[in-house]
């Protein structure tokens, strides 16, 4: 694996991260890794586009010996908190439940695509969600539709739950090409939750 500092050094065109503190880093044992190549997710407090330091959550992908780059990032909304994962003896990651992911990852691809079937993947957004309020002014003032979603990245909860990270995909033409996501849903639970979103262009 690459320093951290190559990690969340500057990309041309991107402003270099400037994290405060060590970040937090979250890894799936080395034989549980997805066939696309190997990932992990960290937890790092750095400043967001309104120059306030908050939280951060990153999931990073490194395919066929090539560098690890980021693939999904989000500041965790206010008043949220990254969810402590469950470990192994040998302090890697439990595994998602990869259904439940496809499952809440095709909720909210209905949902922002407008295509009236909420809950038919089982699940539900949370009332509160900070989808459900940025929903309507989005959707007003651009043509949002998603086409798929990237790879999903994630980990049982240490009560159980399912915490998920990944990014809803654009058509290049859009103007808003990446919506990140961090999602929560509880143990036995049906209700999404929203730890943190953010758009890319």
């Amino acid at each position: 694996m690459g320093g951290l500092h190559e990690i969340f050094g500057s990309k041309p065109g991107h402003r270099p991260i400037k994290v405060t503190g060590a970040p937090a880093i979250h890894l799936p044992r080395p034989e549980r890794q997805q066939p696309i190549g190997e990932w992990f997710i960290a937890q790092a407090t750095y400043k967001d586009a309104k120059g306030h330091a908050r939280p951060h959550l990153l999931a990073f992908l490194g395919t066929a010996g090539q560098p690890f780059k980021l693939a999904v990032a989000t500041p965790i909304h206010w008043g949220e908190r990254m969810p402590k994962p469950r470990l192994d003896a040998d302090g890697y990651i439990a595994d998602m439940d990869t259904d439940v992911a496809r499952a809440v990852a095709q909720e909210y691809l209905n949902f922002w695509n407008n295509e009236k079937k909420e809950g038919a993947s089982g699940y539900r957004l949370a009332k509160d969600s900070y989808s459900r309020k940025a929903f309507p002014a989005v959707y007003k003032g651009a043509y949002v539709e998603f086409a798929g979603h990237g790879s999903i990245f994630g980990f049982r909860t240490a009560d159980g739950g399912s915490f998920f990270l990944f990014g809803l995909v654009n058509n290049p033409k859009h103007v808003n090409q990446v919506l990140s996501e961090a999602l929560l849903v509880p143990d036995g639970g049906r209700t999404i939750r929203e730890l943190g979103g953010n758009w890319f262009s």
